[in-house]
């Protein structure tokens, strides 16, 4: 069984795993809000089991609501093995599974900021961490940091940490293409692709765009991405007048981003969010372009500062800036350098064939004991 706050999210960065599963004979049920990936899932030959989850919720009876839920559904699933994702998934599928005794490989896909602030919920998050991960078969770690943390927390034993290259994408979909655009030459564009929240780094950008085009002609900034209804949100009011006011462009959402990454020369991700590794910067190096992002946790992970792109400060839009026109000031032949640079970083560190391996490495002996 696998789990997640979304059935986009494993249809989008869990296919392959998915599709090898399949491959070799597996039932394999899926547990999450419905969605319309649900679909695609199930023509694959999924089974599908829908949970409600409120990613946004921190109300106690809906938590322990969520909570009675995953155990009862896993409990009539009777699975073999279960794998999880996300933040309430890894913490409830954990918990359920130590009390029917099943076997958990959870997924660490990041933690966001509120993992480290003192709080009387960040409190409650970590005794549920301890538990609940007390009896998990593995967890996945997607950077050394969050492993790291979660040591010195004590809220894992080392001997079941094992260390991910994110969730890893297919190197054969995403493949360097060439730009299909005639039109705009010179044009020297970057992209942020992300779901539009504050703590994505995208109001630094936007200031950065601003800065910029006021002394540099032939520049677009262009966003990708969604919007949501939640404090970190950025309203699309805001999206809207940014793009009216002419410092980005705004290409709304795309269920093909390699269109969009194909047409730009960098991509852009400020984010300040304690991030696993970023899924858009790991689709955009293996299409060969250079990225510009954050020292942050999880960013770090996806640049070779001054080899395949650059790193600068969170929540620092002078230091953003000076990354950018860093890049700006390069040769042709010396972008081009780092979109190779790129390219070999993946294949080499992210290719998703290296996730599926060690899947199927702790999968396999829980199954064939």
């Amino acid at each position: 069984m696998l789990t997640s706050n979304t059935a986009w999210s494993i249809y989008n960065f869990r296919i392959g795993l998915v599709r090898t599963l399949l491959e070799k004979g597996y039932d394999l049920y899926v547990m999450a809000p419905n969605d319309k990936y649900v679909h695609e899932l199930e023509k694959l030959g999924c089974k599908f089991i829908e949970i409600k989850i409120d990613a946004k919720s921190i109300n106690p009876f809906k938590e322990l609501m969520l909570l009675r839920n995953y155990y009862f559904k896993i409990k009539r699933i009777d699975p073999d093995v279960i794998l999880s994702f996300t933040i309430k998934s890894n913490l409830y599928a954990a918990f359920s599974a130590k009390i029917l005794r099943k076997p958990v490989i959870v997924n660490i896909t990041g933690l966001g900021d509120g993992f480290t602030k003192k709080s009387a919920l960040n409190t409650v998050i970590k005794l549920m961490y301890k538990f609940s991960f007390s009896k998990v078969n593995t967890v996945f770690f997607q950077n050394d940091d969050d492993k790291k943390l979660f040591l010195e927390s004590n809220l894992v034993k080392e001997k079941v940490c094992e260390r991910l290259p994110g969730s890893g994408v297919d190197i054969n979909y995403f493949f360097p293409m060439e730009k299909k655009s005639i039109s705009n030459k010179g044009v020297l564009k970057f992209c942020l692709i992300s779901r539009l929240l504050w703590d994505k780094g995208v109001a630094e950008y936007v200031e950065c765009a601003k800065i910029l085009k006021e002394g540099i002609n032939n520049l677009e900034f262009q966003i990708l991405g969604k919007t949501e209804e939640s404090n970190r949100g950025i309203p699309q009011e805001t999206i809207n007048k940014w793009a009216s006011e002419g410092y980005i462009k705004y290409l709304g959402f795309s269920d093909d981003v390699r269109q969009h990454i194909r047409e730009v020369d960098c991509v852009v991700l400020p984010s300040y969010y304690r991030e696993g590794v970023p899924r858009s910067l790991i689709e955009a190096a293996a299409m060969g372009k250079p990225i510009i992002t954050t020292d942050n946790v999880g960013c770090k992970e996806i640049v070779d500062h001054g080899v395949n792109g650059y790193l600068c400060k969170k929540r620092d839009v002078k230091s953003l800036e000076f990354a950018i026109r860093e890049f700006i000031s390069l040769k042709e032949e010396d972008k081009e350098t780092m979109g190779h640079k790129s390219r070999e970083k993946v294949l080499n560190e992210f290719d998703e064939k290296i996730v599926i391996d060690k899947y199927l490495k702790k999968i396999e002996p829980i199954l064939f004991h």
